[in-house]
């Protein structure tokens, strides 16, 4: 079992542990809604050191990512910024989500640790052709730092450079070796720390001296299901292609001469026949869980992730369905039929209930 630097400090704060994809990590320090609640009201911190790290030397990197990466990666080249999209294959199913990030004159990119040895012989199999090195990095560690105070508690940690609150959203920027980016997977603001594992555990103790309150994977999954952030294996497999998982956003076709892989694949579908991803409210009594089937009146549907929404204090979910569904619809729950509500995916914006 994989552990990440800071395991001691979790089982020291008296963490529940679990088995994630092969890492024991932290599911919950006290409740999962009062470090939910901890995360939307101020600030908390989470280790996320077992997703993948990757560097990138030498060669044409910027070739290289556009032919590997759906969105097109000459969005940030020339500036301090980071790019989310999909890592396809040649049907055009989805490897993986990533995000690049590029400052200065680095690349760096992040993407889930369950496809960790996948995605790293992919970026070796077609890093060759461009003459790239890609380099894993096992010796980094990362931090998120999410809330609406999560700001005022950084900006107050001693090692930390203070031109981040310079950052606008999805910047990022290199101090050394380390990497600070104004992403995350709350909804939330705030930061990630992309730090050598050396580091981590100072940076870990002062942000809970200065009060952010730690957070574990099951705070962090209901956090990312209310801002409608898709997780990997659960709202979107190597099965499925990026329009039927509210990825279309980031394919980026504007250059007709750029052929990045999955491309052709993606063409030859018809997008006004895809199955779309919707946010689901539960207006009955009960939880809804992933497999629950899902019937509208024109169409049907499946539960990709669910659980009951702290903020909303409603059982919701995200579920793929055939479009021209209505606003309303039905679950089948253990042998019952349930009635739902369809609605934005994203059921929040910045922690506040979206309209």
């Amino acid at each position: 079992m994989n552990k990440t630097a800071l395991h001691n400090a979790h089982i020291n704060l008296g963490a529940k542990m679990v088995n994630f994809s092969d890492w024991e990590m932290p599911i919950s320090y006290t409740s999962l809604i009062e470090e939910h609640h901890a995360v939307r009201n101020g600030a908390g911190i989470f280790d996320v050191s077992h997703m993948s790290v990757f560097d990138f030397n030498g060669g044409d990197q910027v070739a290289f990512f556009e032919r590997i990466f759906a969105n097109d990666i000459k969005k940030i080249s020339n500036d301090n910024k980071a790019i989310y999209g999909a890592l396809l294959n040649e049907k055009g199913g989805i490897l993986d989500d990533l995000i690049i990030y590029h400052a200065g004159d680095k690349f760096r990119l992040v993407s889930n640790c369950s496809t960790r040895e996948q995605n790293r012989q992919w970026y070796e199999k077609h890093a060759v052709e461009f003459g790239v090195e890609v380099v894993e990095r096992s010796d980094m560690g990362i931090l998120a730092i999410q809330g609406p105070d999560a700001f005022n508690k950084i900006l107050s940690i001693k090692e930390m450079n203070p031109q981040v609150k310079n950052l606008p959203s999805f910047g990022c920027m290199f101090d050394g070796d380390k990497l600070y980016a104004r992403t995350g997977y709350t909804g939330e603001d705030g930061l990630e720390l992309i730090v050598p594992s050396r580091d981590i555990s100072q940076l870990w103790d002062q942000a809970l001296s200065l009060g952010c309150v730690p957070i574990g994977l099951g705070a962090r999954d209901t956090l990312r299901l209310e801002a409608g952030l898709n997780l990997y294996g659960n709202d979107m497999t190597i099965d499925n292609h990026p329009y039927e998982s509210n990825l279309g956003w980031t394919i980026d076709m504007t250059d007709q001469n750029r052929q990045f892989i999955g491309k052709e694949a993606l063409l030859s579908i018809d997008q006004t026949k895809s199955q779309k991803i919707v946010g689901i409210i539960l207006r009955d009594k009960g939880v809804l869980r992933a497999g629950y089937e899902i019937n509208h009146d024109r169409g049907k549907g499946l539960v990709l992730s669910g659980s009951y929404s702290p903020t909303l204090q409603s059982s919701i979910g995200l579920a793929r369905v055939d479009q021209g569904y209505p606003k309303h619809g039905k679950v089948m729950i253990r042998n019952k039929v349930l009635n739902i509500d369809f609605v934005s995916p994203r059921f929040l914006e910045r922690g506040k209930i979206s309209k």
